[in-house]
């Protein structure tokens, strides 16, 4: 797909893996709707990048029309769609107090990370279907965010890796339930990666994390993020699959 005079809705786009890609879209040509809560971080990048803000609740179908009736209504036809929109709480499903895990908590995972997913995946792409067809008939791509802990969760992940798998178990079905209008699905599946969400876990727990990657030995990048969201955007043959992005990573048990 050629980015260049396309619409991108990016949720989460500010800060973190959603600014990145909100960055490396926009300098591929295509005009970025900036998707966030946060008005201030999110309107910045807006501005960063010559996109749109929109203040936008992935969890809530109505803000989310929102956000895409205001991409489809731009010049450029809406094209694609990047959640990177989500939440990472740590609680163990029975705490070392003897406690149980606070189902809010575990509800308001799955509200952000998977169903918010859910709902900028289908209301974007009925918004590509309703574009004219490109080469091959493609009409759009959807970029979801996975994680590696959708495979190997530690400790402590139960909320997180669960709606975290369940975004990786929606990418084929969703593929096939959306290949007739000619849009593509796929899910990006990050490991550790230098954004304000690792920077929040304690030193004494990074290092320790830090030293399982294989090769590089380093956190990844935003950036790096980012050119493998669009590295799939171009790929018009990548489609319902899950894409590993961790160095090598596979977490241990804590």
């Amino acid at each position: 797909m050629e980015l260049r005079g396309v619409t991108a809705l990016v949720s989460g786009a500010g800060g973190g893996l959603g600014a990145a890609t909100a960055r490396e879209l926009a300098g591929a040509g295509a005009h970025v709707v900036v998707a966030d809560t946060d008005t201030r971080t999110g309107a910045a990048v807006a501005g960063e990048v010559g996109g749109t803000f929109v203040e936008t609740d992935v969890t809530r179908a109505e803000s989310v029309e929102h956000a895409v009736e205001m991409a489809a209504g731009l010049t450029g036809p809406l094209r694609v769609a990047v959640s990177c929109a989500g939440i990472a709480p740590a609680a163990r499903t029975l705490g070392l107090d003897g406690r149980p895990h606070d189902l809010e908590t575990f509800e308001r995972a799955l509200a952000v990370n998977l169903v918010g997913t859910f709902n900028v995946m289908r209301l974007a792409a009925a918004a590509m279907a309703a574009t004219e067809p490109l080469q091959d008939g493609e009409r759009g791509v959807v970029v979801n965010t996975s994680s590696a802990a959708a495979e190997d969760g530690q400790a402590g992940q139960t909320a997180y890796a669960a709606s975290k798998g369940a975004v990786a178990a929606l990418t084929l079905p969703a593929a096939r339930d959306l290949a007739s209008v000619g849009v593509r699905v796929c899910a990006l599946s990050p490991g550790l990666f230098d954004t304000p969400l690792f920077e929040a876990i304690p030193p004494e727990f990074r290092r320790p994390l830090v030293r399982q990657i294989v090769f590089p030995p380093r956190l990844g990048t935003p950036r790096e993020f980012a050119r493998a969201v669009r590295a799939v955007c171009e790929l018009g043959y990548l489609n319902a699959t899950v894409v590993r992005l961790d160095g090598g990573l596979r977490l241990p048990s804590t």
